[in-house]
């Protein structure tokens, strides 16, 4: 098994803040290994049976249980499927895809296939927008429509100011362990305060080895030929996908586009408030 754990000591520090995560929820869950041709991947199982499956998946240094407390409703609808992403600080495999061609795409196809699904809605936050459109590219003849908030892949922000309030601030934080610079990369992405992605992500910085390869941006032949029904949600105030540029390229690339919702006083992390209206309207 592939480790991007710097240290053993590390490793079981996030581990253990994700299953302090996990055990805070107070779901009934159940762990589902599914083997694909690019790792052992983990996912948590939540909801009843016999309900609609939807495929969640995070953004990027994250895992599971945060995309289960994104969403805490959601298995009161629909069997709920919990995606540990490859190559990140949670229970998956190390395998790291590339962005640039389609094995993120086959990948999640290959779930949806070891998860014995299909007509499967699917929500992800930022990264995990990216994972979500590389599977409607790859294959989309099992995935009946979805809901991406934050994504990456449709457009980039202003990389300089990326650089400036985001990457210098995260790599101060893991050269001088300085509590303020984390606070001042939180406070640059998060909406509100949130004190476990204090605790996480101070560990992650110190202890994982991030992936910082520029991100992509779909091509719009490749939108073009989408026919899932997708709704975006955006955040005017997000540095590193800005929420208007981002709509207003969706609107012009996707035919497929069903519905699109700009908050206006949100940064990248959306707050509780607007969360709760997202999984509104995923479980309308």
């Amino acid at each position: 098994m592939n480790s991007l754990y710097k240290t053993e000591q590390g490793k079981s520090e996030i581990l253990a803040l994700y299953d302090e995560k996990l055990e805070e929820l107070g779901i009934a869950y159940a762990y589902k290994t599914i083997h694909t041709s690019f790792g052992k991947t983990n996912i948590i199982v939540s909801g009843k049976s016999t309900d609609p499956p939807i495929m969640i998946f995070h953004g990027s240094n994250g895992c599971a249980p945060v995309a289960l407390e994104t969403y805490p409703n959601l298995n009161r609808k629909f069997r709920v499927y919990a995606v540990d992403i490859l190559a990140q600080p949670n229970k998956s495999e190390g395998t790291r895809l590339r962005m640039t061609d389609d094995s993120y795409g086959k990948w999640v196809n290959e779930i949806i296939i070891g998860l014995n699904i299909d007509n499967v809605t699917i929500a992800g936050f930022s990264f995990g927008g990216l994972v979500i459109l590389k599977a409607l590219e790859f294959d989309e003849t099992k995935i009946k429509e979805v809901f991406l908030s934050s994504p990456a892949y449709i457009v980039n922000g202003n990389p300089l100011k990326a650089l400036f309030k985001i990457f210098i601030p995260m790599k101060r934080f893991k050269a001088t362990k300085n509590p303020k610079y984390i606070e001042k990369f939180l406070s640059e992405v998060f909406t509100e305060r949130d004190e476990f992605a204090l605790k996480y992500l101070s560990k992650v910085f110190l202890f994982f080895d991030m992936d910082f390869t520029p991100l992509p941006v779909i091509d719009a032949k490749k939108a073009k030929d989408i026919k899932t029904p997708i709704t975006i949600f955006a955040a005017k105030r997000d540095i590193l996908f800005p929420g208007g540029k981002m709509i207003g390229r969706a609107s012009k690339i996707f035919p497929s586009l069903k519905n699109s919702m700009l908050f206006d006083n949100a940064k990248h992390v959306q707050s509780r408030s607007q969360l709760e209206s997202i999984e509104k309207k995923i479980m309308e």
